[in-house]
């Protein structure tokens, strides 16, 4: 569990209609954790929800954090009340940075493949990679200009030279250009992307005969739940530190029972994204419904996120 950290908002520009950018400091006046390209920290907003933003910025001053949130049309809460209920002063609680999305050293030549918002951790790595002189290419893709977060930064700044904008593209038209992109492999070449799911998973499928799994980083900004509805099968939970038995529908996730019931449990982006409610399984089979482990940890089946993953055996045991 990461230690939370008293802070204050030092600054909100508005990039555009959609997007604001946050600069967080340490409450106190001292100096905040080291971070690494593409970490992330978790905000305690004024409503009780938790949401996770990344550290835009490059690694190095910890005088202050950089976050980036976009006001989506389908919010659950958490960037409305970014928009709506913080201003500069103001003081909350975040989480010391955490990474699973961060630069491979062994790579020596970085391609990075952004989505909409999903700029912001690519960012902090493309500020890194030119301040450190490393070779590296950024494509783009937004709606238009004017929704382009970090636009006059990029413009105005060396990035201009390494970055490419795609604005408006369909989605057959994105898929081609990511495939022209992609056609070749250098050699220790390594792609990162963040976006919504259909432009990862497009990448994913361009990607899957050519590069190796290794080379292609990514991280999502939002998921779709999977869809719990009344009348399924349950299963059996029992957790094995508490010695408590619960039943869990099939309309309720693990992580609504528990906490319905006065277990606490760690929970943050309830979307199986962000790892936060990450739990050792003791035993039965988990039904892993996340984007935050890989296929390769889904198959070891000695941990799973309680916020969206079920469980394809009668009984699950955590250890909780």
């Amino acid at each position: 569990m990461s230690d939370k950290i008293d802070a204050v908002i030092t600054d909100i520009i508005r990039e555009n209609d959609d997007i604001l950018r946050i600069e967080l400091a340490d409450a106190n006046g001292a100096e905040l954790p080291q971070f690494e390209c593409g970490a992330h920290i978790d905000l305690h907003l004024p409503n009780g929800l938790i949401r996770q933003y990344s550290l835009w910025a490059a690694p190095g001053d910890t005088s202050r954090y950089h976050i980036a949130v976009k006001r989506e049309v389908s919010s659950r809460g958490g960037s409305e009340a970014v928009h709506t209920m913080l201003s500069i002063g103001d003081s909350l609680k975040i989480s010391a940075p955490r990474n699973n999305f961060g630069l491979d050293p062994d790579g020596s030549h970085a391609i990075l493949l952004a989505a909409g918002i999903g700029i912001t951790p690519l960012m902090s790595m493309a500020l890194y990679l030119q301040a450190n002189g490393k070779p590296f290419e950024l494509h783009y893709f937004s709606r238009a200009p004017e929704v382009t977060a970090f636009a006059d930064l990029i413009a105005n700044s060396a990035l201009a030279e390494n970055t490419i904008h795609y604005y408006g593209q369909s989605a057959d038209a994105v898929r081609s250009t990511l495939q022209q992109i992609l056609q070749s492999r250098p050699t220790s070449t390594h792609v990162y992307l963040c976006g919504p799911s259909p432009f990862i998973d497009a990448v994913k499928y361009i990607t899957a005969a050519h590069w190796p799994e290794n080379t292609v980083h990514f991280e999502h900004f939002s998921a779709e739940a999977p869809v719990l509805t009344a009348g399924g099968d349950g299963f059996e939970l029992y957790l094995a530190q508490s010695d408590k038995t619960f039943t869990i529908p099939s309309d309720q996730s693990i992580a609504d029972v528990l906490t319905t019931n006065g277990i606490e449990v760690e929970l943050s982006c309830e979307q199986g994204i962000c790892g936060t409610c990450l739990t050792r399984v003791v035993d039965g089979i988990p039904d892993h419904e996340d984007m935050y482990l890989s296929d390769a940890e889904h198959a070891l089946n000695d941990q799973m996120t309680i916020c969206v993953s079920r469980c394809k055996t009668p009984r699950l045991v955590l250890d909780l």
